[in-house]
């Protein structure tokens, strides 16, 4: 049996979601494969979890993802594709499921579920299903889990952050919107990556806008 948090955003309270943590994964090819054969039974989007930031990182693609869902407005195959689509800069879905999905060499894995009409999927299947399919240690979410793991230059690359070359300055994001996290390029701990995680949620919000 996996570890499995049961999540209800606020504005979508009959929509039950449910999230699991693994680390030392380590059949994240077969579980890649599952989700290129369109297997039903593994619908969800999992997620290379050094490339999350903190939970509201999550929280803020999977809210966006099940808005558009509920409005029909999904953009690709599914509510889970649209969660890691959610959580890319910009609107190459196939770059987001590179940047932000499983690989063959993800180790710490992220497993999102959002059954949407299927009643019958509960915290307790899922977690069975999970403790069965992916060969890993289940941990508990949250901010520890993801402070251990999580790829800060990658995040930075990604997201076009601006590490604070020599002479200062900001770069250019989206709509003109200058982007600047930590400009001295020194780490500052939570600090950093409170700033970080303002400054992508906030990409991520003008994303399509």
């Amino acid at each position: 049996m996996a570890t499995v948090e049961t999540l209800y955003l606020p504005h979508y309270p009959d929509y039950p979601i449910y999230i699991s943590f693994f680390k030392n994964v380590s059949n994240a090819p077969f579980l890649r494969q599952q989700l290129l054969e369109a297997n039903t039974a593994f619908e969800y989007a999992f997620l290379d979890a050094t490339m999350i930031l903190s939970p509201r990182h999550l929280y803020a693609a999977t809210f966006r993802a099940l808005n558009d869902a509920v409005h029909t407005r999904l953009k690709s195959r599914n509510i889970h594709s649209e969660l890691v689509f959610s959580l890319s800069p910009n609107n190459n879905i196939a770059d987001a499921y590179r940047r932000f999905g499983i690989q063959d060499s993800t180790t710490s894995l992220l497993a999102v579920k959002i059954p949407l009409s299927n009643h019958d999927i509960t915290a307790e299947s899922v977690s069975k299903h999970l403790g069965g399919a992916v060969e890993g240690e289940s941990v508990a979410f949250g901010e520890e889990a993801l402070a251990g793991v999580t790829d800060l230059k990658a995040l930075r690359k990604v997201y076009k952050l601006d590490s604070g070359n020599k002479g200062g300055g900001g770069k250019k994001g989206k709509k003109g919107a200058e982007v600047v996290v930590n400009g001295n390029g020194v780490g500052s701990g939570k600090d950093e990556r409170a700033e970080m995680e303002g400054v992508i949620l906030g990409i991520m919000a003008l994303k399509g806008t």
